[in-house]
């Protein structure tokens, strides 16, 4: 209602011919069919606006009354925010390679986004998928990982298996809670119009209509992979991300994501955008935490080969070395 009910106020002087009555959450309207219809387009339009920026004031209702519902929707697919979360605050990409992931999800049905940590892919995919939810081009949000253990048992950890599975999920709450008020998001969740679930939990299922993000996807296996981008149904976007220099699962199995990038490198409809740690936006320390580690990693790459290359010089001279000879 606004302050002192000055939004119910102003919405109640623009349909005079009107019975109206508000309690709690629903409203009730009386009078002709034609005033009837556009109250509805314009109540419609104020849920929307306040759904996508989380707050609404006197001059959004005078502005929304008077304006044509077309017209602000394109308006508001031109705006460079992504979406407006938690208390109005803007959520936007900051990096030039952020930009790049959110126009690539615009345009197209599946997209990778893959770079080291701190680079915003999960964060700006959730954003993307709220936005999505918010303007009714998906009906729901799924949101899952593998739940590869990184140094820790998952047996050992208290608690069911939805207990011992939350700290894996944690980010991706931490995400959603940015973007949705509390309340709204624990409805979300309850009716499974938001779904956060472990990847194993995907199988089977055909996803229609989804806004559908694998985070963390290096540490799936090539089946698992296979698995996840086989759910694809109609009207579905499907957002793949993860760090290839963070992949938790035995020495010998293959990561699902390096070969996913293999694989379907010049696969049509879908598009890999790579983020580097110019893209970090976590405190500073962790870019230079990403670029020292990328440093080591190349030194230890290049002794490496020098090492193996030392050990075939020396197999090969032996092999040369016929030994003494008698007389």
């Amino acid at each position: 209602m606004g302050k002192d009910e000055a939004n119910w106020r102003c919405l109640k002087a623009h349909f005079p011919t009107l019975n109206l009555v508000a309690r709690g959450d629903w409203v009730r309207a009386k009078g002709a069919k034609t005033d009837l219809g556009r109250f509805e387009e314009v109540m419609n339009l104020l849920i929307w606006h306040l759904e996508r920026y989380q707050r609404i004031d006197e001059d959004d209702v005078l502005r929304l009354v008077k304006a044509e519902t077309d017209t602000v929707l394109s308006q508001a697919r031109n705006d460079d925010t992504i979406v407006y979360g938690v208390g109005g605050t803007r959520i936007a990409a900051r990096t030039p390679n952020q930009h790049k992931l959110v126009e690539a999800l615009r345009a197209k049905d599946m997209v990778f986004a893959v770079g080291p940590a701190g680079t915003g892919k999960t964060y700006t995919a959730v954003a993307m998928a709220v936005a999505a939810l918010k303007d009714k081009r998906v009906k729901r949000i799924i949101l899952t990982r593998p739940a590869v253990e990184a140094g820790e048992n998952l047996g050992f950890l208290p608690g069911d298996l939805k207990e011992k599975l939350d700290p894996y999920l944690q980010p991706l709450y931490d995400a959603l809670f940015d973007m949705l008020p509390h309340d709204k998001l624990v409805d979300h969740m309850e009716k499974g119009v938001i779904e956060v679930a472990p990847l194993a939990f995907m199988r089977g299922r055909t996803l229609d209509k989804a806004f559908v993000i694998l985070d963390e996807a290096q540490n799936t296996t090539v089946a698992q992979m296979k698995m996840f981008l086989t759910r694809m149904g109609r009207e579905a976007k499907f957002v793949v991300t993860g760090d290839a220099s963070q992949i938790d699962l035995p020495r010998k199995q293959q990561s699902g994501l390096t070969y996913a990038v293999r694989a379907l490198r010049s696969t049509d409809g879908l598009q890999f955008i790579t983020l580097t740690g110019e893209d970090v936006i976590r405190h500073r320390l962790v870019q230079a935490v990403i670029q020292a580690f990328e440093q080591t990693d190349a030194e230890i790459e290049k002794e490496e080969r020098a090492r193996a290359e030392a050990r075939r010089a020396a197999r090969a001279a032996k092999g040369t070395d016929t030994g003494p000879t008698t007389a």
